[in-house]
């Protein structure tokens, strides 16, 4: 490690090839020598443990995260106890129960882990999943007469219901009973009818653990009913189930939520990579298999590699198969759903490459006549409604501004749907929400970074120049935007498996604990080449002549994939990852960004 640099701007970096400032992390140097002291740790140990604000009381239980120590009293979350009272009633009374499952991972996972619990006590659940184009997000009244026709005496809902107040009193009113186990936020103190809503983000929640996905409410559950059940001396004819063999779903939900690994979801990921690495879920097995990998046991292959195709059902295919590959016990079954969204994940890669190259050309012609716009909506017919909250992300990354994408036309929905993600400091659920108050959206709402509504599509200009006038004042927070968080400087030399392992020690990395980024200065790429469709991989050569491997994702035809093959002296801000190519033990920097010396 070199000592980091005390200029503003990270190596003099003010704008790389991609449009970034580099900064250095803030640290408080005295945390950091005191985590190192304490802990008996290398310096950089201490220094990335202050730099994601770790309290020094705080270091043991961040680095070796226990259930033991973080998992939460389940009566600490309001009306828990009586959830857990109603579904244990109705698995020993036999009644015909329902879990009503969003269409992404979390839901899945969710309604997994249920199942399983349900199937431990020789009951099946009946499975719905909603359709992301003709029901949109969330139970809806039509829903729950259906599954009432369809027997179900009690509903639970997972991942959603905690704001669906029309749903809900359909419920109430045909009598069907219903459970909400959720985590969205909940903007007023109405609580709907139901017989039980557990979700650690209503207003009269007391236990703290607002941060928990939907997977990790869920689990909280089991371990509730199982608590009730040993009370009630109750068990099945195996004995009460083991929810710990569930742990790698609840870490999948965890992470592909992006939830904070802080506190108990810290313990949860841990221990759940460890479960997940064993692959005894046959649809975690079936799926990693599709996916090549052997073992998946990282946040990146849940991140990155199953995640996406978990959601690609949800997204483009059938929203019920991610549901039913991670409850399933039968290996052929799990191979025929694991194909099928790997293929529809294939599918779903080229829908959105379409739309991402149409929206990019609308953002440029717009930014030619207005540079300065605070934050950029696109929209096109035929444009695919389950891949534009990730057409969104990319224009965001790409332009450091908030983007909203719409799309409408013929089979996609009655009407056009709109999804946007934001940048720190621009709250763009208040922005939709304020847009659908004054009347041109048909809705629309969500959270300070993310945001969905469905709107006419003759209104778009209307809703551009409305969020236009809104954002103007956003001066300061589209600057920081621009800024990437460096945590120190690495020579490529010092790039090693015991370097990777001294960082993998502070991990797991995710949202609220950010993955070490590191520069890399005045190096020249040798032996580049072309990989997949955009990416490029290389050596990176430093002063001395020491040299790493390299992988840049999706820069081949930009301003840094023309450096890396020009062989120009360049800056290069990476994570360090295992390169298991030609080689175990070895690492290699993947690119994040790219700036000229």
């Amino acid at each position: 490690m070199i000592p980091m640099s005390t200029q503003s701007h990270f190596l003099g970096v003010s704008q790389s090839l991609s449009g970034k400032a580099w900064r250095q992390r803030p640290t408080d140097d005295r945390l950091a020598a005191e985590h190192a002291r304490r802990l008996n740790a290398p310096d950089l140990v201490g220094r990335l443990l202050a730099a994601r604000g770790v309290k020094v009381d705080e270091a043991e239980l961040f680095l070796n995260p226990t259930l033991k120590d973080l998992f939460p009293d389940p009566s600490s979350f309001a009306d828990m106890d009586k959830a857990a009272d109603v579904i244990l009633d109705a698995i020993v009374s036999g009644k015909k129960v329902a879990v009503f499952a969003d269409y992404d991972v979390d839901g899945g996972t969710s309604s997994a882990i249920l199942s399983r619990y349900f199937r431990a006590w020789g009951r099946e659940l009946i499975l719905y999943v909603p359709d992301r184009l003709t029901e949109g997000f969330g139970p809806t009244p039509g829903a729950f007469r259906a599954l009432q026709g369809m027997g179900a005496e009690l509903v639970v809902t997972v991942d959603c219901g905690a704001a669906a107040i029309a749903a809900l009193e359909t419920a109430n009113e045909i009598g069907l009973d219903v459970v909400v186990m959720d985590h969205h936020l909940m903007h007023d103190d109405h609580t709907p009818p139901t017989l039980a809503l557990v979700n650690p983000n209503r207003p009269d929640d007391k236990s703290g653990h607002g941060f928990l996905a939907a997977a990790g409410v869920v689990f909280v559950l089991v371990v509730a009913l199982n608590r009730l059940a040993r009370e009630k001396g109750l068990a099945p004819e195996g004995g009460l189930p083991d929810p710990m063999l569930w742990l790698d779903l609840a870490a999948l939900g965890t992470l592909c939520d992006m939830a904070p690994l802080k506190g108990v979801n810290r313990a949860i990921v841990t221990r759940g990579l460890g479960v997940l690495e064993r692959l005894e879920n046959q649809g975690l097995r079936a799926l990693a298999e599709v996916s090549g990998i052997e073992a998946p046991k990282s946040v990146y292959h849940a991140t990155f590699v199953l995640g996406p195709r978990l959601n690609a059902g949800g997204r483009i295919g059938d929203p019920w198969t991610a549901a039913k590959l991670l409850a399933t016990d039968d290996r052929a079954t799990a191979i025929q759903l694991a194909e099928k969204l790997n293929f529809q994940n294939a599918e779903r890669k080229e829908v959105e490459a379409g739309i991402q190259k149409a929206a990019m050309e609308q953002v440029e012609r717009y930014l030619a006549v207005k540079p300065d716009a605070a934050i950029l909506i696109v929209g096109g017919e035929g444009w695919h409604p389950g891949v534009i909250g990730i057409v969104a992300g990319r224009l965001k990354e790409k332009y450091h501004r908030p983007a909203i994408v719409v799309g409408w036309g013929e089979g996609l929905g009655p009407v056009a749907r709109g999804s946007g993600r934001s940048v720190a400091g621009v709250n763009l659920g208040e922005l939709v929400s304020g847009a659908a108050k004054s009347g041109m959206l048909l809705s629309g709402g969500g959270h300070a970074m993310a945001a969905g509504l469905s709107m006419d599509p003759t209104r778009l200009d209307e809703l551009r120049d409305y969020l236009e006038t809104a954002t103007q004042g956003t001066t300061f927070e589209l600057e920081e935007a621009r800024v990437l968080e460096i945590d120190g400087t690495l020579a490529p030399g010092a790039a090693d498996g015991a370097l990777l392992e001294m960082i993998e020690h502070v991990g797991p990395f995710g949202s609220n604990a950010p993955e070490p980024l590191f520069a890399v200065p005045n190096v020249r790429a040798a032996g580049a080449r072309r990989v997949g469709e955009n990416h490029m991989a290389f050596d990176m050569i430093g002063e001395d002549g020491a040299r790493v491997r390299a992988i840049a994702f999706r820069v081949a035809d930009g301003p840094e994939g023309q450096a890396i093959q020009n062989g120009a002296a360049i800056h290069v801000a990476g994570r360090l990852r295992p390169d298991t190519w030609k080689g175990a033990g070895k690492v290699q920097i993947e690119v994040a960004d790219v700036a000229l010396v």
